[in-house]
């Protein structure tokens, strides 16, 4: 028989009890060779997708990254922002309160300085946050001189209870709706007299929308106070007044449910929390 070399031979026994059966299988090496190329084909395809999805996972761990240093860069952008305006208001009123106490800035003034806005490193920022804090403390040392000769909050402006505080509260009137309050409301009875929590200049007299009949008191160095619902009024506007002195009585004008004094506190016309001083002042 002539050799044939486009095929490959197998030659499998098969051996039962009585019998032996010898087959021959011929497989024509073409097809092996075009198996051969496609299962290396499939294999090198599959490796490129294996490399693909890798990659794919790796730019989609770098861009998730990005974005996180950039949500953190603008974060600290924002921080950075509302740390130089806090400096910049903490300077002013400190330097209101300065010159209304007296107390000498032993801090040198700076010379003129100018030049384009870089960005601050965290070393600088430290520094910022430092004269952030250096300043704080003057202006509670100006507050605490202010405070000594009378010219901030040191006495409550009425014997009573305190109700309803600063910042956000459920509308008094009824329903679901929420509403700032920019003071602290004091229950006292009605008629009940009312004092200036500190010395300083009528601004206002008369009647305000929300307020009913209101007294406002210029204290100096930005601060003010306001004494709102009065019944009765007993100074004049332009009139000055020392701390403790009798200024009206307490009553429910305005909007209000009932009698009680609305006493606010205002910083350069931002209103702060009242609280926070009549926890460190004296009932007259």
């Amino acid at each position: 028989m002539a050799r044939d070399d486009r095929f490959y031979a197998f030659i499998i026994a098969h051996s039962p009890r009585s019998t032996s059966i010898i087959r021959r299988i011929c497989v024509e090496r073409r097809g092996l060779r075009l198996l051969a190329l496609l299962i290396i084909t499939l294999v090198g395809c599959s490796i490129y997708g294996f490399y693909g999805i890798t990659q794919q996972g790796i730019h989609l761990r770098i861009e998730v990254e990005n974005q996180r240093l950039r949500a953190e860069n603008e974060k600290q952008r924002r921080e950075l922002n509302d740390l130089n305006n806090r400096v910049e208001a903490v300077e002013g009123t400190s330097r209101k309160l300065a010159e209304k106490s007296g107390v000498v800035n032993e801090q040198p003034a700076l010379p003129g300085t100018g030049g384009p806005a870089l960005p601050l490193d965290a070393e600088s920022l430290a520094a910022l946050e430092g004269k952030m804090k250096l300043l704080e403390r003057n202006m509670k040392a100006y507050e605490s001189v202010l405070r000594e000769r009378g010219y901030t909050p040191s006495i409550w402006p009425v014997v009573g209870k305190l109700e309803s505080g600063f910042g956000g509260r459920r509308n008094p009137f009824g329903g679901s709706s929420y509403e700032f309050h920019s003071g602290q409301d004091i229950d006292a009875q009605p008629g009940d007299p009312v004092v200036a929590g500190a010395s300083g200049n009528v601004t206002f007299v008369g009647w305000q929308n929300g307020y009913g009949q209101l007294v406002v008191i210029d204290h100096g160095g930005g601060l003010t106070t306001r004494y709102g619902h009065l019944s009765h009024i007993d100074v004049a506007q332009a009139q000055t007044v020392a701390r403790g002195q009798f200024i009206g009585r307490v009553g429910s004008t305005g909007r209000s449910t009932g009698p009680h004094l609305h006493y606010e506190i205002r910083i350069n016309d931002e209103p702060v929390d009242p609280l926070q001083y009549l926890l460190t002042s004296s009932v007259k």
